[in-house]
């Protein structure tokens, strides 16, 4: 009988295969009360455990960092570090030794005792991404329990390939082999799992839990993998070899479709195939419009080895590095709080040499408040942390952390074309001190006889007192940056953390449309250059209109770039300028942009 399930959508496309079942995360373990001379041997074979799986990650860390860029993005391996860090959390290692030692519990029991402790905290907490790092606890806790049972897999061994096509009568007792696609069915997965998923011939799969920032969403969409998470019940209803189909665009897992809805999504992803080979063809094409306006598509990235995929995906320049994710997690890897000038020059310039020439904007460093470097939070920072010490503030709360990036960002702009971008200003007072490092910064490397190159120095448009006095922006930056996830925050009060105001987050609200349509009128006026870095410009709904509104630069995730250039070749901007400007004006652009499309 077909049946039908809903999830969270995490990653676009169809995938249609036969299940391969992962093997429950939950283990079977004893419950029995030990003899008071057994304790430290219970204690160390939880501490043989513990050593057993932390050099297992150590080792799939070692086949994370041989992989190239496309095969292992770096948020698995962040993701390994976690768990890692994990493996060696005194409320986890503690809690168990006191339950051996105080009750005289049997190891897995002290052990599956304390995860359902933690688990406990974890559902306590407000912030969404740190509730979903209870499925990483659990993960770790049940490697550990695979090594006291001396069995190491955690996937289940491949089925016999199947025996019949999609949209085929299904026939068990059919003599032709046919090698069908397989999809993975799971309670959950795990980063080192990943690695086997991406190592497989798997297309797709689903989870019963996760969220949008669960880790199984983060890897799909990093890999562009169809994905369904927080499917509930799903790897209780399918069995192994079942046929599945995925579907990642509306989140729906279809369990033992008929042939009629094989054949129906057979059809869909055939079109998803062909359109992405259509959008692969664009890849070299310039971007510009029918009546010729030239359009700068640019990549955002995080690290110098996503320069590759920008390159992949024909991105003319890198429009946003953000260079925060150097400096974060590294308590985690026992290195120091800060990567020092050399780390941070080293990596600059491999992000300039890998877009071979084309230039690269690095973002300086955005953090503070309510993701603190050090991993503390400040004792105030519930108050309001979008509305703290963060960005640029941070930076100028602390001159010698900022001068030590200015400095290796200036010295990286020797080996090519860079352009310096501050995030956050609001205040005059804040333009003059960033300026002011600046020089000194320039200073201190001409005293050292230091090489550096020339760079162009930009700011982010992100709060609404900076939208609102861009002639003072103006006078002192070559180039303005629009960051419309954070204008959007500030303009309409709404925390995006919040779910309960989530809904409210609107990039449609006509007060952020005349935000960003009098930046850019503003720039275009006095001839300086401006682009869009937030969601909105990998937002294919809202190309036109941007366009319309005189933006010629878009900066995204490589993964948006051709979908993006086949609305800019397909767009007229002359036909477009009084349309959107009507968009603006309206009281409804959300209606107005939806007739468009």
């Amino acid at each position: 009988m077909t049946l039908s399930i809903h999830g969270l959508p995490v990653a676009r496309g169809i995938a249609i295969g036969r299940a391969v079942m992962v093997v429950s995360s939950r283990l079977d373990v004893a419950h029995y009360f030990i003899k008071p001379e057994e304790v430290e041997s219970e204690v160390d074979r939880v501490r043989a455990a513990r050593d057993a799986v932390t050099g297992e990650l150590h080792r799939l860390q070692a086949s994370v960092a041989q992989m190239g860029p496309n095969d292992a993005p770096h948020e698995l391996a962040a993701l390994l570090d976690v768990h890692l860090m994990l493996l060696q959390d005194e409320a986890l290692t503690g809690g168990v030794k006191h339950w051996i030692s105080e009750r005289l519990y049997n190891a897995e029991w002290a052990l599956t005792t304390q995860l359902e402790i933690i688990a406990r905290q974890f559902d306590e907490m407000e912030d969404e991404y740190l509730r979903e790092r209870k499925a990483d606890l659990e993960q770790v806790v049940e490697r550990m329990l695979h090594q006291m049972k001396g069995t190491a897999a955690v996937l289940a061994p491949t089925p016999p390939r199947p025996k019949h096509k999609p949209g085929e009568e299904l026939d068990p007792l059919a003599a032709d082999a046919f090698d069908a696609p397989l999809v993975l069915i799971a309670h959950d997965l795990a980063p080192a799992d990943m690695l086997q998923f991406k190592k497989s011939v798997f297309a797709g799969f689903v989870t019963d839990v996760g969220g949008r920032t669960s880790h199984t969403a983060i890897v799909a969409r990093s890999m562009d993998i169809p994905a369904v998470v927080g499917a509930r019940s799903v790897s209780q209803l399918v069995r192994q070899d079942d046929w599945v189909i995925i579907d990642g665009d509306s989140g729906v897992v279809i369990i033992d479709p008929s042939p009629i809805i094989l054949a129906e999504y057979g059809f869909k992803q055939r079109q998803g195939d062909l359109e992405r080979d259509r959008l692969s063809r664009l890849r070299h094409k310039p971007a510009v419009t029918l009546d010729g306006q030239r359009v700068d598509l640019l990549a955002n990235i995080e690290m110098p080895e996503d320069t590759l995929g920008a390159v992949k995906a024909g991105a003319v320049g890198v429009g946003l590095f953000r260079s925060e994710f150097l400096f974060m997690g590294r308590e985690q890897q026992h290195q120091t709080r800060l990567p020092n000038e050399e780390e941070q020059y080293q990596a600059y310039k491999r992000a300039v040499e890998g877009m071979q020439g084309m230039p690269v904007t690095i973002r300086t460093i955005d953090v503070g408040a309510d993701k603190p470097l050090d991993g503390k939070l400040r004792e105030d920072s519930h108050l309001n942390p979008a509305l703290g010490l963060r960005a640029i503030r941070w930076s100028l709360a602390d001159p010698s952390m900022f001068l030590t990036q200015l400095r290796a960002i200036l010295r990286a702009s020797a080996h090519g074309e860079i352009h310096l971008l501050i995030p956050m200003l609001a205040h005059a007072s804040e333009i003059r001190q960033t300026l002011s490092l600046l020089d000194f910064a320039r200073a201190e490397l001409d005293n050292r006889g230091a090489v550096y190159g020339v760079v162009k120095v930009g700011a982010m448009i992100e709060i609404p007192a900076a939208a609102l006095t861009l002639r003072t922006f103006l006078k002192h930056f070559d180039f303005l940056s629009i960051g419309t996830n954070d204008l959007i925050q500030y303009t309409l009060a709404i925390d995006r953390a919040d779910e309960s105001v989530a809904h409210l987050y609107d990039p449609t609200h006509p007060a952020v449309l005349r935000l960003v349509a009098d930046t850019i009128a503003e720039c275009r006026r006095l001839g300086k250059s401006v682009s869009v870095c937030g969601e909105m410009a990998g937002d294919v709904g809202f190309t036109r209109l941007l366009l319309g509104l005189g933006l010629r630069s878009f900066s995204m995730h490589p993964s948006q770039i051709l979908a993006v250039k086949q609305e800019v070749l397909r767009a007229d901007v002359s036909k477009l300028e009084a349309w959107a400007q009507e968009v603006v004006n309206s009281d409804d652009p959300a209606a107005m942009l939806a007739l468009k499309a």
